[in-house]
Order: C-alpha cells, then sequence, then structure tokens
C-alpha cells in the first residue's frame, strides 16, 4: 500500500520554499549588489513568488491560540528596509493606487519599495525559519499562516512594489547603466 505524502512536502510547496528562500537570499545580500543588479533581480524573482504562493495548498491547522514563532526580528527587518532604500535612493517612492484612503484623498499617497519589500520578506523569512523545522505540525502551519498573510496582506504589497520595479528597470529616461552596475 502506497503512503500517502504529508501536505508539507508536495511539489507545490517546495517551489514555493524554493523561491522564497531565492528571495530572502537577494534581500539579504541588498548591500552587496548594484542598482541594477537588485532591480533586474527582483523583476525576475517576484512574479515567481507571487506565482508559487497562489499554489499553496489551504492546509487546516489545530485551534491553538499561540502565534507562530517570528524568526524575522525587528532589526532584521529595518537592515532590509534600510539597504534596499539606500540602494534605491530616489527611486524607492511610488504613488500607492491601492491605498483604502485614495479614493477619497484630495493628494497622492506614496508608498516605499523598500518598506513593502521588507515586508514582504518579514513575512518570507518567518515562513522559511518556521519551515526548516523538523516538525511537520509546524510546517503546516508555516504554509497555513503564509497563505493567509499572501492573500490578505503581502500579495498586493509585493504586486505593488513589482510595478514600481518595472518603472524604474524599463524607463529609457533612467538609464541604469549610469549607476553602479556590477
Amino acid at each position: 500500500m502506497e503512503q500517502k505524502k504529508h501536505p508539507i512536502s508536495e511539489s507545490n510547496v517546495l517551489g514555493f520554499l524554493t523561491v522564497a528562500m531565492e528571495f530572502c537570499t537577494l534581500v539579504e545580500r541588498v548591500t552587496a549588489l548594484s542598482l541594477f543588479a537588485f532591480v533586474d533581480g527582483s523583476i525576475k524573482v517576484l512574479p515567481l513568488l507571487y506565482s508559487k504562493a497562489t499554489l499553496l495548498p489551504s492546509l487546516e491547522t489545530e485551534d491553538d491560540d499561540s502565534a507562530p514563532e517570528q524568526t524575522v526580528t525587528e532589526e532584521m527587518y529595518e537592515t532590509a528596509r534600510s539597504g534596499i532604500a539606500a540602494l534605491l535612493g530616489e527611486f524607492d517612492s511610488f504613488l500607492e493606487t491601492f491605498h483604502p484612503d485614495m479614493p477619497y484623498s484630495d493628494t497622492p499617497i506614496a508608498a516605499f519599495i523598500s518598506e513593502s519589500l521588507a515586508d514582504v520578506y518579514q513575512d518570507i523569512g518567518n515562513f522559511i525559519g518556521l519551515f526548516s523545522h523538523d516538525n511537520n505540525k509546524v510546517a503546516t502551519e508555516a504554509v497555513a499562516v503564509c497563505k493567509t498573510n499572501f492573500r490578505e496582506y503581502w500579495g498586493q504589497r509585493l504586486l505593488n512594489a513589482l510595478k514600481a520595479l518595472h518603472a524604474i528597470r524599463y524607463n529609457e529616461e533612467n538609464d541604469l547603466e549610469t549607476y553602479d552596475i556590477e
């Protein structure tokens, strides 16, 4: 009789984990990258991360009131955010079109790529940290929390940042080659 595979060992979960690790590595190496390398790498990995997140299975978790362990500290978040902000410089801000107050605002609402990507990094880093435990219950919880957070929060943040990064990368006026390219 064939043994049923645990949902966390499904190819969709493992595929997401692979891309999640690639994204986190990109963010954690931001200070070693040129502007072009970071922007180009981001516009390649972010669509994959989004796509893989949509394929995560819906998993049931035990109703336990304890919050999952947070492996990305405030210091790690701030290091990621400030590193991205420093690298992007003048390109960091963009107009936020999906802010809930936007329909009622007389002035544009600014957002920051660095903050959006740091928010994604925080959830993805926490997912990786939890998933790396050799414990099916904890890994299942990591997948469930990640999918919920994707749907409710970081999926939209990722798309907003990707749209702004696309404009930076493919705007001929920006000529990223004039910046410190590897």
